[in-house]
């Protein structure tokens, strides 16, 4: 969808319902950058790219997508051999599967055990937002 920013910001001076996600989703998106500076801070770069693969497969619905080896790099602050050494530790627990940008993800489970705890924050954080969201919204007629 999109708008016009005067449109958008007319409703958003008028309608409540809009403020609400708005600032919801800013805060769900400061958590997030808090916790992504702090993980890239204190965690190794293999836990660090396993939650980034999860994050990323949590938002295309996918085990398969494309992810170039340079924008990882630049998402974990690392140089593109460090990139290399960590897939390659992923690919030999079988975890992955990478080849030519695309990752595919073999053992969801062992991912989610090899990343740090910053996914898990973050993920339940969003989960606990959505039900919120879900348990204050108006019954809807059938």
């Amino acid at each position: 969808m999109r708008l016009k920013t005067v449109d958008f910001r007319r409703s958003f001076g008028s309608s409540a319902a809009l403020k609400r996600e708005v600032f919801l989703f800013t805060h769900l998106l400061m958590i997030q950058v808090a916790q992504t500076a702090a993980c890239n801070r204190f965690h190794v770069v293999t836990q660090r790219m396993a939650r980034w693969m999860l994050m990323t497969r949590d938002r295309v619905n996918s085990n398969e997508f494309r992810i170039p080896q340079e924008f990882l790099a630049l998402m974990l602050g690392v140089r593109r051999v460090g990139v290399s050494a960590a897939m390659a530790r992923l690919r030999e627990r079988k975890l992955i599967v990478y080849r030519h940008g695309t990752v595919t993800i073999l053992d969801h489970q062992g991912l989610v055990a090899t990343a740090c705890v910053c996914y898990k924050t973050v993920k339940d954080v969003y989960t606990e937002a959505q039900a919120k969201k879900g348990n204050s919204q108006p019954a809807q007629h059938k």
